[in-house]
């Protein structure tokens, strides 16, 4: 239950304080005085899109607080929006917040924890119901008919099954119709692919090929300089003079015999001698290897053109495909992926259609269980509301709901053979018609309700859907727009009993609803230094009389006016205590 509203700098609003109660509440006051505004105020603590354009001129920030109770504990569904949202109830109190900046920036809160305007939409949805003028005009669109009959019908699960039903099998068609309206595309790029994908793999790539090739090919191409050097470095070491040097190891090989010849004379030289000895070995070890060296290169013109070639064929790779050879790699291996893929949409569109017929069964079978409990809903809905808007006096006024289908060339395929249009709600088109006289044949709400009839067939289901509403407080704005003064009287009855469940608020200007009121309250504005201001007062006793007589005949009310306020009190008073003890 809505208990304490707070309002502060929000439109003509400077600081407002109202203090809701159980049953029904009313606000009256003169037009202009900011009703309105506070069911805005309201809607902006619920999450609703707020502007800077509420903010007070002059005024930083708009701030709006919205108190709620809970006696007999917290919803499931609130406390698993709070528990998203990390928060906790306050021994059963929650308070959302809203700061509005007159910069554009705003701030959420939820019992003093910042959240996010979401979780404020989320908590507001399963708190407070706001009917206003906007949802009257909705009652003429065909959704909001068809969501209407649901709530009734108790067909909200079945629908939401449906309508992942439907996204599957709409996927499943996308995916037909890509495969078969893009087959020559496909074979165009398949055919692409299987080049490219099949000339890297003729090549035979492998990780630092390239490397390798080019030294051989810088090898093979300096035979004859390598030749040159090997046979010139043997020659120093054990040939002939080469350009008046002598042989290295003959030359060792004699300064060590002259060395040892030397150590017989004195033994200290002896060690000297060794190591010259060790000196010989290798060189003598080296020579040997270069030479076996020398020996193995060989002039091979036909292998140079190979590897050459080999390194024309990896740079025109490169060019194509990538600026290394792994990258040639990586794209030969992506190239045959995607030729599987394409080849295998092929291959597997069989069973795509397989899966679709399927999916297209299910959603059939489905579809079909959601209109038979909506056909039935329809008739028993209908006879309510018919009802109902008799109570509210709109004469023998009759209300048809129907349920129909329309053919489609690529509608769903159902077990009768037909092929029906149908969405994500189901395959049912549902239409709210309206027979104003008797006699008359039923149209479109649209074509035949004015607005205080389509307000008042609003309120008639409203209060017929109440019984299902789990939605703590229901609020109503201009519920009586179009409604006299003779049919105020049952309207107001009409709200107050939807206070059997639920905390009810209603904005009006009918003396005959204002009456059934359990708290009312006075909306007025004033100056105050040369600001204008809305004060809201609780009213009881002689200032509510005085009020409901005012709005029966004017600010001056005449004694007459004044007896029948009292009257009117006195008679919603005596039926509230009468269908109390009905309802007992």
């Amino acid at each position: 239950m809505l208990t304490e509203l707070l309002i502060r700098d929000f439109a003509i609003i400077e600081e407002l304080a109202l203090f809701f109660g159980p049953g029904l509440n009313s606000l009256t006051g003169e037009t202009g005085a900011g009703k309105s505004i506070v069911i805005d105020a309201l809607g902006a603590a619920l999450g609703e899109r707020t502007g800077s354009d509420v903010v007070r001129s002059g005024a930083r920030r708009a701030v709006v607080d919205a108190v709620f109770e809970f006696p007999d504990g917290v919803d499931p569904e609130i406390n698993a929006v709070l528990d998203d949202a990390g928060v906790h109830p306050d021994d059963d109190r929650l308070i959302l917040s809203r700061e509005i900046g007159a910069n554009g920036r705003g701030v959420a809160r939820v019992n003093g924890r910042q959240v996010t305007v979401a979780t404020l939409q989320g908590l507001g949805q399963r708190l407070v119901d706001i009917h206003g003028q906007s949802e009257h005009l909705s009652l003429l669109r065909a959704d909001e008919q068809l969501l209407i009959l649901d709530r009734f019908a108790g067909t909200l699960d079945l629908r939401s099954d449906f309508g992942e039903l439907v996204r599957d099998v709409r996927r499943s068609r996308n995916r037909i119709e890509e495969i078969e309206s893009g087959s020559r595309d496909r074979a165009q790029r398949a055919d692409l692919l299987r080049f490219q994908a099949e000339e890297i793999a003729a090549a035979e790539l492998s990780p630092g090929e390239e490397d390798a090739l080019v030294n051989e090919r810088r090898l093979l191409e300096s035979t004859g300089r390598v030749l040159d050097d090997a046979n010139d470095a043997l020659a120093l070491l054990v040939g002939a003079e080469l350009e008046g040097e002598a042989p290295a190891i003959p030359t060792l090989r004699r300064a060590i015999q002259l060395v040892q010849e030397l150590a017989q004379i004195d033994p200290a030289v002896a060690p000297l001698a060794e190591r010259f000895g060790e000196q010989l070995y290798l060189l003598e070890d080296g020579a040997a290897e270069l030479r076996a060296y020398r020996d193995s290169v060989e002039p091979d013109p036909e292998r140079l053109e190979i590897v050459a070639d080999r390194i024309d064929l990896l740079q025109r790779l490169k060019r194509k495909y990538g600026a290394t050879i792994e990258a040639v790699m990586a794209f030969g291996e992506a190239a045959q992926a995607e030729l599987e893929s394409l080849t295998g949409g092929e291959q597997d569109i069989d069973a795509l259609r397989e899966r679709l017929a399927e999916r297209e069964r299910d959603a059939a079978g489905l579809a079909e269980r959601l209109s038979a409990r909506r056909t039935a809903a329809a008739s028993v809905l209908a006879a309510g509301v018919a009802g109902s808007i008799h109570e509210l006096r709109m004469g023998r006024a009759t209300i048809t709901i129907d349920v129909a289908r329309q053919t489609s060339d690529d509608g769903l395929p159902m077990p009768n053979g037909e092929q029906v249009a149908f969405d994500e709600s189901g395959v049912d088109r549902v239409a709210f018609l309206l027979s104003a006289n008797a006699g008359e044949t039923p149209k479109p709400l649209g074509k035949v309700a004015s607005g205080g009839e389509t307000a008042r067939i609003m309120l008639a289901i409203k209060s017929i859907l109440a019984a299902s509403d789990t939605t703590p407080a229901l609020v109503f704005d201009e519920v009586d727009t179009g409604v006299g003064g003779r049919s105020g009287q049952v309207v107001g009855e009409k709200l107050w009993s939807l206070t059997n469940g639920h905390q009810v608020i209603v904005i009006t200007h009918l003396p005959q609803i204002a009456a059934f009121a359990d708290r009312h309250f006075r909306i007025a504005k004033r100056e105050i230094d040369d600001r204008t201001v809305t004060e809201v007062v609780e009213i009881e006793g002689w200032p509510r009389v005085e009020e409901i007589a005012a709005m029966l005949g004017g600010l001056d009310p005449t004694s007459a006016m004044i007896e029948s306020a009292h009257e009117l009190i006195e008679a919603a008073e005596s039926w509230k205590q009468q269908h109390q003890v009905a309802a007992g």
